[in-house]
């Protein structure tokens, strides 16, 4: 039984980590209204390390932007164990970009948080 925990460490903050995520060398994979920019890391105090992005572009009203993050933060935090376990000794940082102009449902984030970190997991499998 695996704790289903998103502790301040899993949280990607650094501003240099965060510049060199979408500078170049990452990899993206998109399930539509998400899109996650994600890159392998040699030194890491996690195993993944998340960063949650909803633009001002998209949602003019802070309370839209803050539900959009709080529903990927609740599905990332109970399907991350997916990602976890295909891993294996690897650490990885990464980023969810929402990219709809329209709120979403749980059940829709949810299936395309999991249909992403089942495809990243798969990803970096292929490319050991």
């Amino acid at each position: 039984m695996h704790r289903h925990t998103f502790r301040k460490a899993e949280r990607l903050c650094s501003k240099k980590h965060i510049e060199t995520l979408f500078a170049g060398g990452s990899r993206t994979i998109s399930a539509y209204p998400l899109r996650v920019v994600f890159m392998p890391v040699e030194e890491a105090k996690e195993p993944v390390q998340v960063l949650i992005s909803v633009s001002k572009r998209h949602f003019k009203h802070a309370v839209d932007r803050n539900r959009i993050k709080r529903l990927i933060r609740e599905a990332y935090r109970l399907n991350k164990q997916l990602l976890i376990e295909a891993l294996g000794a690897q650490k990885l940082k990464l980023a969810f970009v929402w990219m709809s102009d329209d709120l979403a449902d749980y059940t829709t984030i949810a299936s395309k948080t999991k249909t992403l970190l089942e495809r990243i997991g798969e990803n970096l499998q292929q490319n050991e």
